[in-house]
């Protein structure tokens, strides 16, 4: 090394941090009651999550609200009524990537 150059080493243990896991309980401590999000979802998938739902065609895509712990709230055939549906109910919509 010259004088124009250091080296640098990272804090003991920084290597082998791993960052927490949020469990459910804390996730929904996290929104409170006034967060959600909406997922897009087959509606195959919508059978699955909302099984007391019948007729839906096959091949369609439907919107879902979902609380911030990941609980279902609503199922619409369009985003806007999901945004719609979450306006009523004074929750702001997380944007999820």
């Amino acid at each position: 090394m010259n004088e124009n150059t250091t080296k640098r080493s990272k804090p003991a243990g920084l290597a082998d941090h791993v960052a927490p896991v949020m469990s459910q309980i804390e996730l929904a401590r996290l929104g409170g009651g006034h967060v959600a999000y909406i997922k897009t979802l087959s509606s195959d998938d919508a059978k699955r999550m909302f099984p007391a739902i019948e007729g839906l065609p096959p091949g369609i895509n439907l919107y879902a609200l979902h609380a911030a712990d990941g609980t279902p709230i609503a199922l619409t055939d369009t985003r806007q009524a999901a945004l719609s549906h979450a306006m009523d109910g004074e929750l702001e919509v997380a944007s999820l990537h």
